[in-house]
């Protein structure tokens, strides 16, 4: 006997119900998942929508103001810094600017992750297939990676205020003097087996406050024979001059300051800088309006910092000598010195001359300054904060930051002048004084005429001055003599621009 004929027609209709009832149920779970990825999504974009749309609604409206409020006040920076870059670099570099910069960041970042958990607790994971519950989870986590930048960027920020007020100290900012900002630049060298501290580089930036153009002067550290200006401290202290002979010599000045420093005037905060200064004021005839001291010692942390620096050593550079053996070397070529090396490269005495030294050193602090763009500052931004606290020394108060920070931007998009008061050009310890000011003052005018200006050079300024002495300094001398050129035959002393480049 056959089957009764309603029994096939019901299996059909039950099977055709499980089909609709599977049907519906992808339809609801592709619904469910498209509703939970949108809120996500939406809190990303919007913060808040998400909370007004299916959620706590009050929650939401707070959170759009916040966010509609934040990027406003960008909106409006913006502006501002279109219309004024040194106004909105004043706002920037304020202390309570800065606090309160770092409040907002961070509470936009907190509030965010909220958000952001609670729109995932929206979408109803549990009603979910589990495939779909592990997908969403994993997007609540790459989303949350945006508030986690928010907040790093407020700790930044954080770090930068304790790095500036570490830094920079606090008083009036000192205006132009004859519209040029002059900046004594010491490199110091705090070593093991060092009496002291002696600023072993010592150059002056003198740059122009409307256009930014700059001249780096550049004096050797065994600099003799150096008169003060009429009416200066120094002047008062040594009326004869800084003109012992072999330790007399510029850089000792600084340890002289301070092994004297009860012959200053009461107040005086560094006598071994101020004398110093009022020296290298008097073999320029430019006044100094702010100081910074860099400790090399610590300098390999501030190159590490930024990742490194590409330098063309052009001169194969020892490290180790004196009383160590050699015991490494840099080679000549394209080079990606981390910050041992750079220290190395920087401080090496071996087989060169103080003048190579001097171009390595200006060479090392040039590549850290083409390096240090906006976006290696922002991405290095905490290391290089820790690394500079106790290396860099300055006078600059937080309150003229900004109108030197705009100033620096001009002068990084104009090629930099560079004079060095070494042989050829003098000899640092027989010269005529009156020449090394008449040099200053025709690289000066010829850094204001613009790049097409002439420039000067040592040579010509040599023949422009027959008036300079050249006595041989004796043969006899102590250790602390000048390194004359021709001395060592590896040394290169007429040419510093083969020493090395700045990559």
């Amino acid at each position: 006997m056959g089957e009764p004929r309603g029994t096939g027609v019901l299996e059909r209709d039950v099977a055709e119900d499980t089909v609709r009832v599977d049907t519906r149920q992808r339809r609801g779970g592709g619904r469910d998942r498209r509703r939970a990825v949108t809120l996500l999504l939406l809190t990303l974009v919007l913060p808040g929508s998400a909370q007004v749309a299916a959620g706590n609604r009050a929650l939401g409206r707070v959170a759009l103001r916040a966010f509609g409020g934040a990027v406003a006040l960008a909106l409006v920076l913006g502006l501002v810094g279109l219309a004024s870059r040194t106004a909105l670099l004043t706002l920037l570099t304020h202390r309570v600017s800065l606090v309160l910069l770092q409040v907002l960041l961070v509470g936009l970042a907190v509030l965010w992750v909220v958000l952001l958990v609670d729109a995932w607790r929206l979408g109803r994971p549990d009603r979910l297939p589990s495939r779909d519950r592990r997908r969403l989870l994993v997007l609540l986590l790459v989303l949350l990676l945006v508030p986690g930048l928010v907040g790093w960027l407020g700790s930044t920020v954080g770090t930068a205020r304790a790095a500036m007020t570490s830094v920079f100290g606090t008083g009036e900012a000192a205006g132009a003097v004859d519209g040029r900002y002059n900046v004594l630049l010491l490199g110091g060298d705090s070593g093991a087996g060092r009496i002291g501290m002696r600023p072993d580089s010592i150059q002056l930036a003198s740059v122009d406050a409307d256009t930014g153009r700059a001249v780096l002067f550049g004096f050797s550290r065994e600099t003799e024979n150096i008169h003060f200006r009429p009416g200066s401290v120094m002047a008062g202290l040594m009326p004869e001059g800084w003109t012992c002979g072999d330790e007399c010599l510029l850089n000792a000045l600084y340890t002289w300051g301070h092994d004297h420093a009860d012959r200053f005037p009461a107040g005086t905060k560094d006598p071994g800088l101020l004398a110093t200064r009022e020296a290298v004021e008097s073999l320029t005839g430019l006044d100094i309006q702010y100081y910074v001291m860099v400790d090399l010692k610590g300098f390999s942390s501030v190159v590490d910092a930024v990742g490194g620096l590409d330098i063309t050593v052009q001169r194969r550079t020892p490290m180790g000598g004196g009383s160590r053996e050699i015991f490494d070397w840099i080679e000549p070529g394209a080079q990606h010195l981390d910050g041992y090396h750079a220290l190395w490269y920087a401080r090496s005495r071996t087989k060169s001359t103080n003048y190579e030294r001097m171009a390595r050193q200006r060479c090392v602090v040039t590549a850290l300054v083409k390096q240090l763009d906006p976006q290696t500052v922002l991405l290095h931004f905490g290391d290089l904060a820790a690394a500079t606290k106790g290396v860099f020394r300055t006078d600059i108060p937080q309150d003229a930051l900004a109108g030197l920070a705009d100033v620096a931007v001009k002068t990084k998009q104009e090629k930099i002048t560079s004079v060095n008061f070494v042989p050829p050009l003098i000899k640092p310890w027989d010269y005529d004084p009156a020449v090394v000011r008449s040099t200053v003052s025709a690289a000066i005018a010829a850094s204001e005429k613009g790049p097409a200006a002439p420039k000067p050079t040592a040579a010509s300024t040599a023949k422009a001055a027959p008036t300079a002495k050249s006595t041989p300094k004796p043969e006899a001398s102590t250790p602390a003599v000048m390194e004359r050129p021709g001395t060592d035959p590896d040394a290169n002393t007429g040419d510093l621009a083969s020493v090395c480049s700045a990559g």
